[in-house]
């Protein structure tokens, strides 16, 4: 029995180990490959523009192309989210055929290629409802859908204007001149430049924000009319992200009554009366 336990034990196959980090380190390699070859045969791209400022009545593009794949396109769509309408808009199909999902917005055009994968739109008089999120969607065979989305942002430029009062002299702080950006998105900047008048009158800034978005900044010049104020110029200076600084100009003016009068004998027989006022004096002959 002893011989045969000997015997037994010597008939077992030898046990062969494979070290475990190498067998990992093999699986990890194969992985790799495995990955890096599925990435680069399914990876597809969609270009799109992100964030665009346009301004309001302009025309801007809504790009959209697909690169980096060989999947059977089946069709484009694009939808919007804007203040006033949410959903699918627009369908391109093969041979470049374009269908609207509701009303006909012929604002519209598509200048892609359907057969490129070109998904491009071009957009005309753009107002500030159409403000929002443009999306298009790329219905692919077999991976299925595509889609990216870009902001458009409308930006309002400023409708300017500079109006001046006629203050009557006196020591009550009035109104001189009122400079105004009206409706502009985003809200425009208003200073003054005011040459001789700095450090006599202050200014009084006003903004009102309007419904759909947009801003009217005012700034006042205020201060006590005096007759030295009458005809000197200030400058009211208007920027934004819309437009280049505008400069506006106007001289103020004051009515007093006339000063002192002189009379002047300019010869035996002509005499000159003059007097400072604004408006202009009327001058009545006694003798």
């Amino acid at each position: 029995m002893e011989r045969l336990g000997v015997t037994a034990a010597s008939r077992r196959p030898k046990e062969i180990t494979t070290p475990v980090c190498s067998v990992a380190g093999l699986f990890n390699v194969i992985l790799k490959m495995f990955l890096l070859t599925a990435s680069h045969l399914e990876t597809k791209h969609v270009k799109a523009d992100h964030r665009v400022e346009v301004l309001l009545g302009a025309t801007t593009i809504l790009p959209c192309e697909i690169i980096g794949t060989s999947d059977r396109l089946s069709q484009i769509t694009w939808q919007r989210t804007t203040k006033q309408k949410d959903g699918h808009f627009l369908t391109i199909r093969p041979n470049n055929e374009v269908k609207y999902s509701n009303e006909e917005d012929l604002r519209f055009e598509f200048i892609g290629n359907f057969d490129e994968k070109n998904g491009t739109l071009k957009f005309s008089n753009v107002t500030l409802k159409d403000e929002g999120s443009y999306t298009c969607i790329f219905s692919l065979l077999p991976s299925g859908k595509q889609s990216r989305t870009s902001q458009r942002v409308v930006l309002v430029p400023p409708n300017t204007n500079l109006m001046s009062y006629t203050p009557i002299e006196g020591n009550e702080e009035v109104p001189l001149a009122t400079c105004t950006a009206a409706a502009s998105k985003p809200k425009a900047e208003v200073k003054w430049i005011k040459g001789s008048l700095e450090g006599k009158v202050r200014e009084e800034l006003n903004e009102t924000q309007h419904a759909n978005g947009t801003t009217t900044t005012r700034s006042t010049l205020i201060g006590k009319p005096e007759r030295e104020m009458n005809g000197q110029s200030v400058k009211c200076v208007v920027s934004s992200e819309t437009i280049k600084e505008e400069i506006l100009e106007t001289n103020i003016q004051v009515h007093y009554s006339p000063g002192k009068v002189n009379i002047i004998e300019k010869s035996k027989v002509s005499y000159e009366c003059e007097t400072e006022a604004n408006p202009i004096a009327t001058f009545t002959w006694k003798r």
